[in-house]
């Protein structure tokens, strides 16, 4: 079939798609170009942009080697154009986009004109997909953010389950606000697949309070693994076959999560650039290197300050710079650390604290300085102080026989005093001895 000509529809914005997983071999591209396909054969203009930077391997699956991709064109060699592929139903893929990363570091004004030209390939399309890198490589997490619905593909294999929930939690720490799809493939039947998504939800939900979305599932079929293998991809195979069949139903629920999601305002060349330019100050403004240990820690500090100040209100980016500067005191706890750790506490303004906020801190702070604070040594009769007074006692050994001390009291003359007579009769006893 031939692709739809660009002008015979209205320009309007793609649906993004970004299709992911936390590890390698759970099918990703797999599902990623049968899904792309499909929607083709829906007679929707669809790009599928192979993301996969390190094993691009999305045009061989259909049998297509291409002799340019993104990094040619980064690289002035041609144009974005050139490096189309089109497939059965006029789908379109972009291969190999290993030159996305040298794009985005190309700077705003030399990657502009790349990122024009994606802007308007895009734009003719009514959906957008990316088949990204697995795992939590830089770029792959790009594109994941580029996108208006991440789809994260996984299998019952609790090693895939472990990599996605992984992926997810680095998204979210990096202030990812969306809420992810889950896709598991590979299932026995949907018993299978809603077991494998309530376990990964159920994590998510204890440890990231984040609740994912349920897209739906891919049963192992073993005419699916021969379509890889043949380069035919199921998605040709007739409507009716239940492989292909699959993949329809998988594009009935992608629409339906879309209507639930609002439109992104700008695509993912917008994305780009917009990176692109947060990276720029770091190239362009050639700042003299701190050559001290004492300059190098201030203008990390100073980093460190401007990267909290441009985060807004993330707790968890101040969390966890909280807790690795605290870590590095503790490497070294000795008194100058002590002190240390004391001025910067009194540096923070505890007034502004609410009541309930002040109390959790003191007893918090109370049970960490009994944790601190080493076991008191056991008490001995000669250090612990008598927990009841006790009776008076006469001390034979000291003073003899009460009867001869009576004897010796009457013999006395009256100014002598009880004490001196005490310690004359004392010693005496021990030097009759």
């Amino acid at each position: 079939m031939t692709a739809q000509q660009p002008g015979q529809r209205t320009v309007n914005q793609p649906r993004t798609i970004a299709v992911t997983g936390g590890k390698g071999g759970v099918g990703k591209t797999s599902v990623a170009l049968n899904l792309a396909l499909t929607l083709a054969r829906q007679d929707k203009r669809v790009l599928l942009l192979d993301g996969d930077t390190d094993l691009a391997n999305v045009s061989i699956m259909v049998g297509l080697y291409p002799h340019k991709t993104l990094a040619n064109v980064v690289a002035g060699d041609c144009t974005l154009e050139d490096t189309l592929l089109e497939t059965d139903f006029g789908l379109h893929i972009v291969p190999g986009a290993s030159g996305v990363q040298e794009c985005i570091d190309m700077g705003p004004t030399d990657s502009l004109q790349i990122l024009r030209a994606l802007s308007r390939l895009e734009r003719r399309y009514d959906y957008v997909i990316t088949d990204t890198a697995a795992g939590l490589q830089a770029t792959g997490l790009h594109m994941i953010a580029a996108a208006e619905l991440a789809c994260i593909v996984v299998t019952p294999d609790p090693a895939s389950l472990t990599d996605a929930f992984s992926l997810i939690k680095v998204l979210k720490r990096r202030g990812y606000k969306r809420v992810p799809s889950v896709l598991v493939n590979m299932a026995q039947g949907a018993s299978q697949a809603r077991s494998v998504f309530q376990r990964l939800d159920s994590a998510a939900q204890r440890h990231l309070d984040l609740s994912l979305h349920y897209m739906g599932g891919i049963w192992r079929d073993e005419t699916l693994r021969q379509s890889v293998l043949n380069q035919k991809p199921v998605a040709l195979l007739p409507v009716a076959d239940p492989s292909c069949r699959q993949f329809h139903t998988l594009a009935d629920m992608l629409d339906v999560r879309l209507t639930q999601l609002s439109r992104r305002k700008a695509g993912i060349a917008a994305y780009w650039h917009w990176l692109s330019r947060q990276q720029a100050p770091a190239t362009a403004q050639a700042a003299p290197t701190p050559s001290t240990p004492r300059e190098r820690c201030l203008q990390a500090v100073a980093d460190l300050e401007s990267a909290l100040a441009a985060g807004g209100d993330s707790s968890l980016l101040r969390y966890e710079a909280f807790t690795r500067l605290f870590a590095l005191l503790g490497r070294k706890p000795d008194s100058d650390t002590i002190e240390i750790i004391q001025t910067g506490i009194g540096a923070i303004e505890w007034e502004k604290l609410s009541d309930d906020n002040r109390h959790q801190l003191a007893a918090h702070l109370r049970h960490m300085a009994d944790q601190m604070l080493p076991e008191p040594a056991p008490a001995t009769a000669a250090t612990s102080p008598a927990s009841e007074p006790s009776d008076p006692v006469y001390d034979r050994v000291s003073f003899g026989e009460q009867a001869r001390l009576v004897r010796v009291l009457k013999e006395q003359p009256a100014e002598i005093s009880l004490d001196e007579l005490l310690r004359s009769l004392a010693g005496k006893d021990r030097d009759s001895r």
